[in-house]
């Protein structure tokens, strides 16, 4: 075991692990970390990795001979080969200088892989007043009942074909928020249902693939979506309907619990925050 877990948990001020991202509290454990370890070796997915959904090979992995793991600090850094390449140093620790060591990693281990760009991702606990970056929430599916919302919200094939054909347009508009992206994948048949608001027989507001797969524990977690509405129609609460709907439909197909990573005070995190989502921490990058 490379890990020693009474070093490292005590770092872990929000759920965040290398390569995977957020995770449920319940399932950081020591094996994780090991797993994606091993997974750097062989450039396999993971069983629970949501990326394996995308198909293809795991384009982050984490750089195994160059992890600093020492008791008040682990700074464990990833390579991914997307463009130009990017070095991330995730810095562990509770002293504000583990930030300035992962800088100094990554900036050398950028120079190492051919001038890959390099970048800190530090996590923070819940408790940061004026954090800056991702907020970390949770919406668990076991507390309550989550019903379906009023409004004209379908699954996209449900609409008619006259409709349907608006989503190609509103997706390359939404090209930002992974919109476009996710049309190639539903063009392809490569991902679940994606729900979706009209307005005047147009798409304005989308908000999926929804699926469900298994975490490490087994425990059943409804997917990260990529969801957007056009800047035209926000403030009618077509988001909120969105979502709402999402929600119910993850609970209806089984899923104990979703993550969900919202910039903050954008207008998902402003949504989720009074939709009585729970905080479990923050991401907070910046160039090394």
């Amino acid at each position: 075991m490379f890990f020693r877990w009474d070093w490292l948990r005590p770092q872990l001020t929000a759920p965040i692990v290398p390569t995977l991202g957020p995770i449920h509290p319940d399932a950081l454990t020591v094996s994780v970390f090991e797993d994606i370890l091993r997974a750097a070796d062989t450039g396999d997915f993971l069983p629970y990795d949501k990326d394996r959904r995308w198909g293809g090979e795991k384009d982050e992995k984490v750089l195994r001979e160059d992890v600093v793991h020492q008791p008040e600090r682990t700074l464990i850094p990833t390579l991914t080969r997307r463009g130009h390449g990017t070095v991330k140093v995730y810095a562990y620790g509770l002293r504000d200088s583990v930030v300035d060591e992962a800088a100094e990693l990554g900036t050398k281990l950028a120079t190492v892989h051919s001038g890959a760009s390099a970048r800190v991702v530090r996590p923070l606990g819940p408790e940061n007043a004026h954090p800056r970056g991702t907020r970390i929430q949770l919406m668990e599916f076991t507390t309550g009942p989550c019903p379906a919302p009023d409004g004209s919200v379908r699954p996209i094939t449900a609409w008619p074909t006259s409709v349907q054909k608006t989503f190609a347009p509103f997706a390359e508009t939404m090209a930002a928020d992974g919109l476009a992206f996710l049309h190639t994948q539903m063009l392809a048949g490569k991902c679940g249902p994606v729900l979706t608001a009209a307005v005047e027989r147009r798409i304005v507001g989308a908000i999926g693939p929804m699926e469900v797969l298994p975490d490490a524990l087994g425990r059943h977690q409804l997917m990260p979506q990529y969801f957007a509405v056009l800047s035209e129609v926000r403030g009618q609460g077509l988001g909120r309907v969105l979502w709402r709907a999402a929600m119910s439909w993850g609970q209806s197909h089984g899923a104990h619990y979703q993550l969900l990573q919202t910039e903050v005070e954008g207008p998902s995190d402003r949504l989720c925050r009074t939709e009585g989502l729970t905080s479990l921490g923050f991401s907070h990058t910046t160039q090394a």
